[in-house]
């Protein structure tokens, strides 16, 4: 993992006493910090100084959260940043909300330093493994069952339709269809698509295949249930 001053995080929040604690953290932690007080001008700095990663708080006033994350995902020269959204709006639908639109991880306030750092620190190392990935999910298009599958822009064809995938979405379906008909658990596709420093529940899993499913069809990912997922050979 690169030395943490070569980092640079972005931190969005309209309250001005979290952005404080928060910077302060990880300036002494040795990251690079830059700061903004909502959706516009998170997408702002975003094109200005191509953050690694995005702290971000969902209710935000002009614009919110979800809408700024929506908007950078689908900028090609934006959509490989990781967004993690820090919120006290702890309901189920906020937290599928904002996976929806694209985020990379989701943490509840209030959140001690340590482990948001511990948290951080994981997503950043995912984010270089993905970089310099090689071993069982090769940096390659995949042709299959009429879908063309490129890690290289984070795209999918399927005939003529360029279809945008979240992240994470791209990720798993990247990983089911490495190995058409193999059935991937439950635990398997968290660690190669979260890392197991990351926690998500099983829950996260079923909506991103939902997702999944609706941008490029019910038919080609199967259910095992009680074990996980496939794409059908």
């Amino acid at each position: 993992m690169k030395d943490k001053k070569q980092y640079k995080i972005l931190v969005v929040d309209d309250e001005k006493d979290i952005q404080e604690f928060i910077e302060y953290n990880l300036k002494k932690e040795g990251y690079e910090v830059f700061l903004a007080n909502n959706g516009i001008e998170a997408i702002e700095e975003a094109k200005r100084i191509k953050p690694d990663l995005i702290l971000m708080d969902v209710m935000m006033p002009q614009m919110d959260g979800i809408q700024a994350c929506q908007q950078i995902k689908a900028n090609p020269s934006l959509n490989k940043i990781f967004i993690v959204f820090l919120t006290a709006r702890a309901e189920e639908y906020s937290e599928l909300a904002g996976f929806d639109a694209g985020a990379d991880d989701y943490i509840a306030k209030p959140i001690k330093p340590k482990l948001l750092l511990t948290r951080l620190s994981a997503i950043l190392r995912r984010k270089e493994n993905n970089n310099n990935e090689s071993g069982e999910v090769e940096n390659v298009k995949l042709t299959v069952k009429g879908l063309i599958i490129d890690r290289d822009t984070f795209l999918v064809y399927k005939g003529t339709e360029k279809i945008q995938l979240a992240r994470k979405e791209f990720e798993l379906l990247y990983l089911l269809a490495s190995k058409p008909g193999k059935v991937f658990k439950r635990e398997i596709i968290l660690e190669k698509v979260w890392g197991d420093e990351v926690i998500v529940g099983d829950r996260t899993i079923d909506v991103h295949i939902r997702k999944i499913r609706e941008k490029v069809g019910e038919d080609l990912l199967g259910t095992v249930k009680g074990v996980g997922y496939k794409f059908e050979d």
